[in-house]
Formats: structure tokens, sequence, C-alpha cells
């Protein structure tokens, strides 16, 4: 005889709590929610529910592969982000809860322009994550998304039209700015900032699931800055912004860099655990 949704949740929860799981109550409702369709409330309301041994096996199968140390949302294939439900593969990184603070920071700083017809690049874009966030609160924008792994464009395009937003996005497959053209009012990146030498030692979850060409940022992980410091001017209109992500511990070699280069520093930010997280900077005066 099957289970009851309940029965089920509970037993996710008692098998990811052995296999040392460090919030298995919470990776439970993940996996049986998203698995069968159902948020909070649905567990809550469905709980005496029986589940066809078709979906005990789905879940089986998914415990088993979160025992084995594939991250959650991997396992699903999907990921919330800014209220957006983006589609994974193994060419994206999946984005964090952290990333949503960058989206938050230039919303800001356009808060009196949102309904201009601005025009938004995003380097090493993955999911779409931040640029599709951009656009889902700014109705008149545009958005180009660019990376090198035609796979993360796919994902990326895929998740434009599932969230509505297909005829303002488009895709270009470029190392950085190697086939971009024109000048947009705003480019974001949260690009590879990981030291090439302590990839090794990250969480598992990272290092066996996240690919390595949206991690590696060279020897001191400032290869990415280096070329966005460089190059991003000349694609950035007059007034323009230009926002990234950064590491922890990045800030200060970040801002020098930018700083060498002409840019404006304009504002930054922390994430939810009081780290360092994003910087803004204005395009350099001398590009104007």
């Amino acid at each position: 005889m099957t289970k009851t949704v309940g029965a089920v949740l509970v037993s996710v929860r008692d098998a990811l709590r052995k296999g040392g799981i460090e919030d298995p109550a919470a990776e439970a409702r993940i996996l049986v929610g998203g698995l069968l369709g159902l948020d909070r409330t649905g567990l809550l309301t469905r709980d005496g529910d029986f589940l066809s041994e078709e979906d005990e096996e789905r879940i089986k199968a998914a415990v088993d592969r979160r025992l084995q140390g594939e991250p959650p949302h991997r396992i699903l294939g999907m990921r919330s982000f800014f209220g957006l439900d983006l589609t994974l593969n193994p060419h994206t990184l999946e984005p964090r809860p952290d990333t949503e603070i960058l989206v938050e920071t230039v919303l800001d700083i356009l808060a009196e322009r949102r309904k201009e017809p601005l025009s938004v690049l995003d380097l090493g874009t993955g999911t779409g994550a931040i640029c599709l966030a951009l656009l889902s609160t700014l109705p008149a924008a545009r958005g180009t998304g660019v990376d090198l792994a035609a796979g993360a464009l796919d994902a990326a395009r895929r998740n434009a039209v599932t969230n509505g937003l297909g005829d303002r996005f488009e895709t270009v497959e470029s190392n950085w700015f190697d086939h971009v053209s024109g000048r947009f009012d705003v480019i974001v990146s949260n690009p590879p900032y990981i030291a090439t030498a302590i990839i090794a030692s990250l969480d598992r979850e990272v290092r066996e699931h996240d690919p390595l060409l949206a991690l590696d940022g060279g020897p001191d992980g400032l290869d990415a800055y280096r070329i966005l410091a460089t190059d991003a001017a000349e694609h950035l209109a007059p007034g323009g912004l230009l926002a990234v992500e950064i590491g922890y511990d990045q800030n200060a070699a970040v801002k020098a860099l930018f700083e060498k280069n002409g840019w404006i520093f304009r504002v930054e930010r922390k994430d939810f655990g009081g780290n360092d997280r994003v910087l803004v900077f204005e395009r350099p005066m001398d590009k104007q």
C-alpha cells in the first residue's frame, strides 16, 4: 500500500537526517514539494493524500541523489530567484539568494528611471537570473545575456520565455565582450571569482555540481574583474552603471582595479551574512 504525503515527508526527513543533511526538514519539504508540485501550504492541506507508486519511486530516487551530495534544486532542475522560476542545467550556476541583493541594489539606483526603455547587459548570464529579474521589474527595459557556454544560453532563453520575458531578452555566445556590440545603460555580472587553488576545498555541492567555468576566477580570483574594469566602459552609455557581485574578501581589491581604470565608485552592499557582496560603479568620466 502506498504512503500518504505526510508519511513520505516524515520518512524523507528522517533519511536526510541520518545522512547528515544539515536542515533535513527544510530539504524534505523542498524535495517532496518540488516533485509533487506542492508548496508549503499544499503539503499541509494534502497531508493525508496517498501517493502513487510512481511518485514514491521518484521521491526515493531523489533522496538517494541527495544523500550522494547532489543539491536539492539540482535534483529538481529548478530554482526560484526574485519571484521567477528558473530552469537549471549542468552549464548553469545555481542562483543563490545573496545574488538577489545585486538586483535590488540596481533597482534602488534606478528608482526614478524604472519606466524608461533601458538596456541591460548581463555578462556570464547562466540561467539569466540577474537580467530576467531586472526585466521583470523594469517593464520597458530590454536585456542581453552573454555567456561562453551554449548550454547556459539555452537555459536562459527557456527561462525568459517561461517567465513571459522572451520578447525583451536575447542572448549572445561570447567570451566576455568579444562578440558584444553597442552600448547599454546597465551592465551587471556575477562573474567567476573563486581563486583556482581554492576550488578543490569548496563544499562538495558546489565543486561537483556548479560548472567550473562559473567558479574559476584565475590565480587570485580577480581575472574577470580585470576584464570588466578595462573593457566595460566602451559598452556603457553616458551615465551608465556597472554592478558586480564579489567574494566576501574582495572589496578592496576590486575597488582598486576599477578606480585604477577611472571608474567612479557609487555604492556597496553586504549579503545576508554580513559579508561584502555587491559593488556598483559609474562610467569613467573620460569615457563620457
